[in-house]
């Protein structure tokens, strides 16, 4: 008995270890983030929010996060459009090479970033799209289409196949039955598949770093961009915003997937 309680403590130790050495990059840059000096000082002499006004009053940094905005929503929206569907069939259509078109979809996962980002940059210049938005956008949504598919098939997992029968039985067609009866029930798992759609597309930069335009430069490439030349104690305040938001999102997709499983 005290042999397995040892064990237990030995095992939460380790974890909260593992936990604190992954978490301690991302707390560090927030006290440098609120310091009131231009330099990357840990801990800092003076606190204040000198550094999040200037990310707000220098030219570039607000349009690339409008930019970065713009191109998460559409790439969230068109994941979710063409991710739900296809989670769908995967779930509950039978077809020939069914597997395959599920190895296919869930590919970028397993893929590098960059062989990726390598494959789209050539595609987009031989088909010649040379809108910035578009590309991006279309190149976020071959990142977040995975996690789209594998949220919304684990929320198609907790619904009763024999709800959709008994509609069907009724008289209900298929799409009216997939709108009225299974979209409601896996609601929660489309906004969590939509919240990760978004922070990974806003925080995304390998893809963004080859099929980007000049005129179209979102955050994390321009903060990719501003280290080769100089190391600004601004970035620590943007680290801060974008901590923030990931832990917001975090908390968000935590609520709405204790609601799917009760």
């Amino acid at each position: 008995m005290l042999h397995g309680s040892s064990h237990t403590r030995a095992v939460g130790v380790a974890a909260w270890t593992i936990l604190a050495f992954l978490l301690l990059p991302s707390l560090i840059v927030i006290p440098i983030g609120f310091g009131n000096v231009n330099e990357i000082v840990f801990p800092p002499a003076s606190f204040g929010i000198k550094l999040f006004t200037r990310f707000f009053t220098e030219p570039g940094w607000v349009n690339a996060t409008i930019v970065s905005l713009r191109v998460a929503c559409w790439t969230t929206l068109l994941s979710i459009l063409v991710g739900v569907p296809a989670a769908y069939a995967l779930s509950r259509g039978q077809f020939p090479g069914k597997r395959y078109l599920a190895l296919f979809l869930l590919s970028p996962i397993m893929v590098p970033a960059v062989v990726i980002a390598l494959a789209l940059y050539i595609y987009f210049a031989r088909i010649g799209l040379r809108d910035g938005d578009i590309r991006l956008v279309l190149g976020h949504t071959v990142a977040t289409l995975p996690f789209v598919i594998v949220t919304a098939m684990a929320g198609l997992r907790q619904v009763d196949p024999a709800l959709e029968t008994a509609a069907t039985i009724m008289g209900a067609g298929r799409f009216y039955v997939f709108r009225r009866v299974t979209l409601p029930l896996i609601r929660a798992s489309i906004l969590a598949g939509g919240l990760f759609a978004f922070l990974i597309s806003f925080d995304e930069v390998v893809i963004s770093w080859f099929v980007a335009r000049a005129d179209t430069v979102t955050l994390p490439v321009k903060m990719f961009s501003s280290i080769q030349w100089e190391v600004s104690a601004i970035l620590a305040a943007i680290s801060t915003m974008l901590t923030a938001l990931s832990a917001i999102v975090c908390l968000m997709v935590a609520g709405l997937s204790r609601q799917s499983s009760t």
